[in-house]
């Protein structure tokens, strides 16, 4: 049965403790130890990635052609998602 010390506060020995052989005399895993530590190091990221939506571009604050008689679809603005240039409908905000 495995042992470990244990200290108080001020870094004496206080006595040992006797370990559960089921749970820690079991065989280490490398895959599970690196797949815990990818997981802790990726959500000790910080999320920086942001983009502008169609109100933050710059630009395109008049219609681009008139709404009839042109033949060509309607349009409000040139800074709409669907258009080259225009805003990020779902993009990552931060």
């Amino acid at each position: 049965m495995p042992k470990v010390k244990i200290y108080n506060s001020q870094g004496k020995p206080a006595g040992e403790v006797n370990l559960e052989p089921k749970i820690f005399n079991v065989k280490i895993k490398p895959e599970l130890v690196q797949q815990a530590v990818r997981t802790q190091l990726a959500n000790k990221r910080v999320a920086i990635a942001h983009t502008k939506d169609r109100s933050e571009v710059r630009g395109g604050g008049r219609k681009p052609w008139r709404q009839k008689g042109t033949g060509r679809a309607r349009h409000g603005s040139t800074r709409s998602p669907i258009w080259s240039g225009g805003g990020v409908t779902f993009g990552p905000r931060n």
